[in-house]
């Protein structure tokens, strides 16, 4: 069993920051990428940040230059440094790991439960 659990998600002003945080933990193997997603309220959804396991990073266009994704691969964590947080940020925010188990080749991803992100105007 995987169990990736996220914090951070908060109330916050237009302008503030947030940091979520994600720890995984369980019968993980190699974490090929960890990521965040987001669903606003009454949309899909879709992907935020993710960064690889040699380091390669991806945004969504809207948040280029206000969110930075981090992680502690020691301790199977990643990290979303949000800033110049807008309305339209609120949203649902979840943690996702790519990972592989080389003895059984077998690739699976597991998402956490999610954690509330809200701004306001």
């Amino acid at each position: 069993q995987v169990h990736l659990v996220e914090s951070g998600g908060n109330l916050v002003q237009t302008g503030g920051s947030l940091r979520l945080s994600c720890v995984a933990s369980g019968s993980i193997f190699t974490i090929n990428a960890m990521g965040w997603y987001r669903q606003p309220p009454g949309k899909q959804r879709e992907a935020v940040a993710v960064i690889t396991s040699g380091g390669t990073i991806n945004y969504a266009d809207s948040v280029k230059g206000r969110f930075t994704i981090s992680r502690d691969s020691a301790k199977n964590t990643v990290f979303l440094q949000m800033n110049s947080l807008k309305p339209e940020d609120t949203a649902v925010y979840y943690c996702k790991i790519w990972t592989y188990d080389g003895a059984a080749s077998r690739a699976a991803d597991y998402w956490g439960q999610g954690t509330q992100v809200t701004v306001s105007s």
